[in-house]
């Protein structure tokens, strides 16, 4: 407000190093402080200034410009598209090769700002040539500039396969994975963070990161104490088992689903959603991939899940995740029923159901999880403690499998008597014609008439 940039910009071209510097490092914490500063410093013709002085300038400058360059392209897309129309894109690539690593750094730093927002800004930065020098960065001896570089690629290669391709093409891979056992755990979070960005595009992408013998050495991320490496190396888990059956067969063959549920049942709140998300794909593939989950014990901590988690989003996962364990056969739904899943599922729906439109999302998915469980169950002692509290959209598919099993198994049917649940069903008010109707009077035709009435 006191009018600081207009006084600041003419000491970027001071004679005095030391001032210059000390001035772009001043209008860089401005810019950083929030996006109307940042806008300030570009509607300043500042950029330009910055721009051209960088490449005959040492390296303290250097890395002051590359601060105030990222502390603007952070903000927002429009912000990072002033940069790019400035020219700094190829100065802070010529400050990739430079001899200092704080240097590179910086640099690194800001094209990493630059690229994270779209693909086209993320294609700007490749355009420019970063790509191949960021590999050389990784392969530096500084943890901090591999840690940055790192970061950088996984922005660039976030947003499209052809993106990702070229971070493959520049040879990231190899290196990346090498580093996957590297102590420090800032670095080993983007190391994971990049891998899983490459692979999430296609089968091809994923099977390049598993071609690069990843397995079994990733799995020791889920054991470490850094949270956000717990994280990413689910993630990067779960983004190569989605693809195919065959992918998920060799993160299973691997030890991969018996590591992801230790590290679920180890953990809590947001660090668990890549290793539910991971076991609802594999066991989405197959019903052998989907026993696979069951044999390796998934069931109880996925429940866990929907009991534990307060966030209705990772509710939601969990109840997504059992409908695909459970959607395969009679034999699969068993054994989520038996873990008495659809009673805790029942009424999450029901909750969820009556609240907020913002829970939308988590109300459809915990439905499905519900109907792709009751469409194979035929375990009759858990459909019956929903047929006294489900709402008719539920109570459809609860009475349709009881409609299904009794017809041909006496005991059962004795049994229905007995427990209420033929009384229950006499209580139901079904559309005449309905679906519902047809399967209730499915059930009454199994008895007497006496009974019945």
């Amino acid at each position: 407000n006191s009018g600081v940039m207009s006084l600041l910009r003419p000491l970027l071209l001071d004679a005095v190093p030391t001032i210059q510097q000390t001035a772009a490092l001043a209008l860089g914490r401005l810019a950083n402080y929030n996006d109307d500063l940042a806008e300030a410093v570009v509607k300043g013709d500042i950029l330009p200034l910055l721009v051209c002085s960088l490449s005959d300038q040492n390296r303290f400058y250097k890395k002051a410009a590359a601060f105030v360059l990222r502390a603007v392209g952070k903000h927002s897309p429009q912000l990072a598209q002033a940069i790019v129309q400035c020219g700094a894109l190829e100065m802070l690539v010529i400050c990739l090769e430079d001899f200092d690593p704080g240097v590179k750094e910086g640099a690194s730093w800001a094209l990493g700002y630059i690229a994270r927002h779209n693909s086209e800004l993320s294609q700007a930065v490749v355009d420019a040539g970063a790509v191949p020098l960021l590999v050389l960065c990784i392969q530096e001896p500084e943890i901090a500039l591999k840690r940055i570089a790192a970061s950088t690629l996984s922005d660039i290669s976030k947003h499209s396969p052809e993106l990702a391709q070229t971070v493959v093409d520049a040879g990231a891979i190899a290196h990346l994975a090498q580093m996957i056992l590297n102590p420090d755990a800032k670095l080993k979070r983007q190391v994971l963070s990049a891998l899983s960005q490459i692979a999430k595009h296609s089968v091809d992408l994923a099977e390049l990161v598993v071609e690069a013998e990843i397995f079994p050495v990733v799995l020791t991320c889920l054991k470490d104490s850094d949270e956000y490496v717990k994280k990413n190396g689910a993630t990067l888990i779960r983004e190569i088992a989605k693809h195919t059956p065959e992918l998920s067969q060799l993160v299973v063959n691997a030890g991969g689903v018996a590591a992801v549920i230790d590290c679920i049942g180890s953990c809590r709140g947001t660090v668990r959603l890549p290793g539910i998300m991971m076991l609802g794909y594999v066991a989405a593939h197959s019903e052998n991939l989907s026993m696979a989950v069951i044999v390796s014990k998934g069931i109880p901590p996925l429940c866990a899940c929907l009991v534990e988690e307060h966030e209705d989003h990772i509710k939601a996962a969990a109840a997504w995740a059992l409908g695909q364990v459970g959607r395969h056969t009679p034999e699969h739904a068993r054994a989520v029923a038996v873990a008495n899943v659809l009673p805790t599922l029942l009424t999450m729906y029901m909750d969820i159901h009556s609240s907020e439109d913002l829970q939308m999302k988590a109300s459809i998915f915990t439905k499905r999880a519900l109907k792709n469980i009751l469409q194979k169950c035929t375990y009759l002692p858990a459909l019956e403690s929903l047929l006294h509290d489900a709402p008719p959209n539920i109570m459809k598919h609860v009475v349709g499998q009881f409609s299904k099993v009794l017809p041909h198994d006496s005991k059962a049917r004795r049994l229905f008597v007995t427990t209420g649940g033929l009384k229950k069903v006499q209580e139901i008010k079904a559309e005449p014609g309905s679906l519902l109707q047809e399967y209730i009077n499915t059930i009454n035709n199994c008895y007497p008439e006496e009974i019945v009435r």
